[in-house]
């Protein structure tokens, strides 16, 4: 049994059970990875996966198990090589970050500067979709850590650290009727057509909890995974536009007047994950402490090997987090 055998197994389970898109992935040729699956399979005398004809089909039960260890076995040589390239070069390698466009936008700016200026070595690479496709990320060991308000909880093989709270702002152009008021009703709401963010993105849940509490039902005319698009609609008209408070920008959105909202819905948390067991650089524990930096390095190294799960989540959760 090689490495490479497994590795070939974790990539085309990963892609589907597509091996073309397995040898592009990985950049080997698709005959080399079958006649290596084929091989493994023959020394362990079992079929790791399902076949209709040429083609893999699905994975057997035999397979699922063997998959399972085989991602933690390779697990195991990555953190090996960090802990070695850590002791080798503290501050040269790589980190990939899996956020949304808010994050990306509005939080991760300054402290993107301020990790290049201590690490300049370091690789970034930043990774941009839905919170769900973020934490899969994070989950099959594309991304190092994913920044996000949802989704993160339905991976259980995440390590979730809550790094701040936020909540929404109403966006009106400077001669709305709402641009007036300081206090405006769910009620006031729901009577304007909304812009807002699709459904599963940046704390959305909240907003339709609260009207769904009110027995109201909001005319969401348009919906948007990106705070700028939410922006340029509400600028043309199309509606009252409710977005994460942080994505307003007095000195850029001088046309737009932000009416707090955090009286009309419930604060939402963004977190860090990372999967259970990963061994973090040196720098890792940097940028996460640089974006929230209650999360100091002892507290993250707790959560990497948890001798108490218990114990830990009890300490996340009595965390005094900052507001954004």
């Amino acid at each position: 049994m090689k490495l490479q055998q497994l590795r070939y197994l974790q990539e085309v389970a990963r892609q589907d059970l597509s091996i073309t898109a397995a040898a592009r992935s990985l950049h080997t040729s698709q005959p080399g990875i079958s006649k290596q699956i084929i091989q493994l399979e023959e020394e362990l005398g079992v079929e790791i996966f399902t076949r209709n004809g040429k083609h893999l089909s699905g994975i057997s039960a035999a397979g699922q198990a063997i998959l399972d260890h085989a991602s933690r076995a390779l697990e195991a040589v990555e953190g090996v090589k960090s802990v070695a390239q850590d002791h080798r070069d503290q501050k040269r390698g790589s980190l990939a970050i899996a956020t949304t466009h808010t994050q990306c936008r509005y939080v991760l700016p300054p402290v993107i500067e301020r990790f290049r200026a201590k690490f300049p070595e370091v690789s970034l690479q930043l990774h941009q979709g839905s919170p769900m496709q973020i934490a899969e990320l994070a989950a099959n060991g594309t991304a190092d850590f994913a920044i996000a308000t949802e989704a993160l909880e339905h991976f259980s093989g995440l390590m979730m650290m809550p790094c701040y709270q936020w909540n929404r702002a109403v966006l009106v152009p400077r001669d709305h009727e709402l641009a007036r008021q300081e206090r405006p009703s769910l009620e006031q709401l729901a009577s304007f057509p909304l812009v807002t963010y699709t459904f599963g993105f940046t704390g959305r849940s909240r907003l339709d909890d609260a009207f769904r509490a009110r027995g109201l039902e909001p005319r969401v005319v348009l919906t948007a995974a990106d705070a700028d698009v939410i922006k340029t609609y509400v600028r043309l008209g199309l509606g009252v536009g409710i977005v994460a408070r942080m994505a307003y920008d007095p000195a850029l959105d001088q046309d737009l007047v932000a009416v707090d909202a955090s009286h009309l819905f419930a604060p939402s948390v963004t977190r860090v994950g990372f999967r259970r067991g990963r061994v973090l650089r040196g720098y890792m524990y940097d940028f996460i402490e640089m974006f929230a930096p209650h999360l100091k390095r002892e507290l993250v190294q707790q959560a990497c090997a948890p001798d108490d799960p218990e114990a830990l989540q009890a300490v996340l959760d009595e965390l005094e987090l900052p507001v954004q």
